[in-house]
């Protein structure tokens, strides 16, 4: 018997369904999406942390929109640090080769925080931040921009641990039992 064919005998067939976790995402991701909107704010951010917030359980969400928001604030400080380094010899920007010095040394520091601080997940979305900090934002905005990105993290990571908290399985099924039996009763 081949190697793929004992993969394709031991692959799970997917059946696709909607089930919980998807549904809490998918209100968690449209909530902060809506209250973005009622203060006329962009939601990007705040829904990719609300996505990233959503685990299976309580501790996958802590893990996993840790791993966001921590990542975002180390990457977002680092940032902060670095470019009005770069500033005080390119006020105006525009030379990459001083760049490529702070994505190294900002990447070194940044896995050095992630590590100390005991959250090794931090260093895959703190280095997206880190790198769009130095490499994407225009340098008068660099300080608001960094900020604003933990603020939108921060918002849609505790939206989605909050209503994964408000919401464990053992909850939901034991509301949905409850429903179905009312039904039955409603019928006989």
């Amino acid at each position: 018997m081949s190697d793929l064919q004992t993969k394709q005998e031991t692959q799970v067939k997917f059946r696709p369904h909607i089930g919980m976790r998807n549904m809490k995402t998918a209100i968690s991701a449209t909530l902060v999406a809506f209250l973005y909107f009622l203060i006329k704010r962009n939601p990007t951010f705040a829904c990719i942390g609300a996505v990233f917030g959503m685990g299976k359980d309580m501790e996958d969400s802590k893990l996993n929109g840790g791993n966001r928001l921590f990542g975002t604030i180390f990457g977002g400080v680092i940032g902060m640090l670095l470019f009005p380094v770069y500033t005080l010899f390119y006020p105006d920007g525009g030379h990459h080769m001083l760049l490529l010095v702070f994505i190294f040394v900002g990447t070194i520091l940044l896995v050095l925080t992630s590590l100390f601080f005991q959250w090794p997940g931090a260093i895959q979305p703190g280095g997206v931040v880190l790198c769009i900090i130095l490499l994407n934002t225009p340098v008068d905005t660099y300080m608001s921009y960094s900020l604003n990105r933990i603020l939108d993290t921060a918002v849609g990571v505790v939206v989605s641990i909050l209503i994964n908290y408000w919401s464990p399985r053992e909850r939901v099924v034991h509301v949905l039992q409850k429903m179905r039996l009312r039904k039955l009763e409603d019928k006989e």
